[in-house]
């Protein structure tokens, strides 16, 4: 276990410092074609429900996407996370101005708005739009090193779908029992299907 989490490490600090070294107005084109690839797809088109994540300054902006959603009458939610015990909560929102700042500086939803209930809602037509540092080919994924997404997925009977830079798919990361991976993949080059 030391030495699976040994190299995730290894590799979230290479990908990390590559993500930080790519050109910025490279970066922003390459986010937008994500987001209108995801805007364009049929998972967007039948979901009603999309659990997104508030982007850091160079994670891909994802924010296009929730705009669409809302505009097209579909619910929003974004994930308020609990230091403590690593867990997460997601609460819906009608506007990015209900979201303050919270944990680890990330904007999140105050707790006084609804939230989703994983384990009652009906999960068919309800997305989770995943971060990573870098994804691989069969759909695992190497995060920041909290594991909240391990254990909201671990609950979690909707669609998964990991956005990265397609440069950012790798063949393999080392992963453990407990790791999940995504339904898809969206990057820049369109929707890639795990292998």
């Amino acid at each position: 276990m030391y030495e699976i989490r040994k190299h995730k490490t290894e590799i979230r600090e290479y990908y990390l410092e590559k993500r930080r070294s790519l050109d910025p107005e490279l970066r922003a084109q390459m986010g937008e074609k994500i987001c209108r690839n995801m805007i364009s797809s049929a998972t967007f088109r039948y979901a009603d429900i999309i659990l997104m994540f508030y982007p850091k300054d160079d994670e891909i902006d994802i924010r296009p996407i929730a705009e669409a959603a809302l505009a097209a009458g579909k619910k929003v939610a974004f994930p308020r996370c609990n230091p403590e015990d690593h867990s997460m909560v997601f609460y819906f929102v009608n506007s990015f101005d209900e979201l303050e700042p919270g944990s680890y500086n990330i904007m999140e939803p105050p707790a006084t708005l609804p939230a989703f209930d994983k384990l009652t809602a009906e999960t068919a037509n309800v997305v989770c739009i995943v971060p990573a540092v870098v994804f691989d080919k069969k759909g695992y994924r190497i995060g920041y090193g909290g594991g909240y997404y391990d254990r909201y997925l671990s609950g979690f009977r909707g669609t998964k779908v990991g956005m990265a830079y397609r440069d950012f798919i790798v063949n393999s990361v080392p992963h453990g029992r407990f790791d999940l991976t995504v339904d898809v993949m969206m990057s820049e080059r369109g929707l890639y299907a795990k292998s």
